[in-house]
């Protein structure tokens, strides 16, 4: 597995927060037999070494119920200021047919948003979270930037789809955190530095990061598997962001 550090700019973000880090986790998908799973507690141990200022987790927590306990024992370790949304997986929205809902709704120190803001203070500045969840966000019924905080120094966006930056309004959100694609998880190179992607061979967000509109969004590769319990050419990844103003 990848354990990596990006810097990123982000215009808007102010002078005191240059340097921000924020820790990306997604798409554990805890509860199956899998590689996976050794791939999320290594992801943990280096997290928690970091120490990052900030850590959020977007989406597909477990897979199946019997993965709720690994999940907390993990994000335990983590520790405050987390912040999680839930996938698609959690909600038994999916075409796996190994998956089943946990229905989760406490993490422990973790917060789960469900559709809710949270603000917290880092380096004598706001930064509101912004956590959007599938349910709403399939039924077409999501709006996060009706919670925009517009006193906030920094405006996080977590949404296990990375479509929702199709439909933000300019500005809205300074970087937006998503997960879902597994980076293909099943993929082929095709020359030039390309690859096939089998599960999402068209999407126009399948990793790393992507600007628009004023903001910036990070797509997590993530950590764990579904449908099949292994990954090819998409190697899962734990990273770390570090802010900095600019462009």
């Amino acid at each position: 597995m990848r354990l990596r550090t990006l810097k990123v700019a982000l215009p808007r973000l102010p002078e005191e927060l240059a340097g921000l880090r924020v820790a990306h986790l997604s798409d554990l998908h805890l509860g199956v037999r899998s590689r996976g799973e050794r791939a999320v507690e290594r992801a943990v141990d280096w997290v928690a070494g970091q120490a990052p200022d900030l850590v959020v987790i977007t989406g597909d927590l477990v897979s199946r119920p019997t993965g709720v306990v690994t999940l907390l024992e993990q994000l335990a370790r983590l520790g405050p200021p987390s912040f999680a949304v839930l996938g698609n997986h959690d909600v038994e929205h999916t075409k796996d047919p190994f998956s089943r809902s946990a229905g989760l709704v406490d993490l422990g120190e973790t917060r789960l948003l469900v559709d809710e803001s949270a603000t917290v203070e880092v380096k004598g500045r706001r930064v509101q979270v912004v956590g959007v969840d599938p349910r709403t966000y399939r039924a077409r019924r999501a709006e996060p930037w009706n919670m925009v905080d517009a006193d906030a120094h920094l405006r996080i966006l977590l949404c296990h789809f990375p479509y929702v930056f199709d439909h933000l309004p300019p500005g809205a959100f300074d970087l937006v955190l998503a997960g879902h694609m597994h980076d293909g998880q099943i993929s082929l190179p095709s020359g030039r530095g390309k690859k096939l992607r089998f599960a999402h061979p068209r999407t126009r967000y399948a990793t790393g990061i992507y600007e628009r509109s004023g903001g910036v969004m990070h797509v997590s590769p993530g950590l764990g598997t579904t449908f099949v319990p292994f990954r090819f050419f998409a190697r899962p990844e734990a990273t770390e962001l570090v802010l900095q103003p600019g462009r």
